[in-house]
């Protein structure tokens, strides 16, 4: 079965979601057999590269200073609530984050991308990292394991960049309007986070709907006679 998880690195649901896949997955008894994988969804593509505070940002969009706790402190509790901590939804620093997306790209075309995109939601909300610049990104990269100069060869080259924008036009065309949005065996979509519960519930669904239950075929003109590791039997047939 495969999962198709679109997110943005910056979005605090996001990483909650990841974090919430992973023990769902742990949970579900064919959790091996599931295959996730991950998309971009740029939210802030026009922010300036040096990166702007959460606060500033709540503020540049015209919202209220009220969703910090409204909104973001409540993510913070949950995540510690879930075992995901620390998690730092608002004492941190936005930016672009094309370059990030770029490398993920990358990572998972040397097949650890899975691995690579939680380590970068760990990196972020765990650390407060700052992930925008190429310096920034290629140190990241470093510390998880990736070649440097291939990595950065990667991101000179932009060779990931119609990827990342083709991601974010499919989640548009399959109805996306932000970021989580998972697709479950191309059968339906959930958008926005959830519970680890009813991630489950639904991961549990689409398994059922790909992989049904064999069910006997009705029978027709009543019971023949028959052969079975017992034996051979003539029926009680009446006419």
């Amino acid at each position: 079965m495969k999962i198709e998880f679109w997110s943005d690195i910056v979005c605090p649901y996001c990483g909650l979601m990841d974090h919430r896949l992973h023990q769902a997955l742990d949970r579900f008894p064919y959790g091996d057999q599931v295959r996730v994988f991950h998309r971009s969804f740029q939210l802030h593509p026009d922010l300036p590269r040096e990166g702007v505070s959460q606060r500033e940002l709540i503020t540049m969009a015209g919202a209220p200073a009220t969703t910090v706790d409204r909104v973001l402190r409540p993510i913070e509790r949950a995540a510690e609530a879930e075992g995901l901590t620390p998690y730092h939804a608002v004492d941190r620093t936005l930016g672009p984050t094309d370059l990030a997306h770029e490398l993920l790209a990358y990572a998972t075309d040397q097949g650890r991308g899975t691995e690579i995109w939680t380590a970068m939601f760990r990196a972020h909300f765990g650390q407060a990292r700052k992930l925008w610049t190429a310096d920034e990104v290629l140190d990241f990269a470093v510390e998880v394991g990736l070649d440097r100069a291939d990595a950065a060869e990667a991101l000179r080259s932009r060779r990931y960049r119609a990827r990342v924008a083709t991601d974010q036009r499919e989640a548009e065309r399959l109805g996306a309007r932000g970021a989580p949005f998972l697709v479950f065996d191309g059968r339906f979509a959930v958008p926005g986070a959830i519970g680890i519960d009813d991630l489950l519930a639904v991961i549990a669904k689409a398994w059922a709907e790909s992989h049904p239950t064999p069910q006997p075929l009705p029978t027709l003109a009543g019971t023949g006679d028959v052969c079975t590791p017992d034996g051979c039997a003539v029926s009680d047939r009446t006419s």
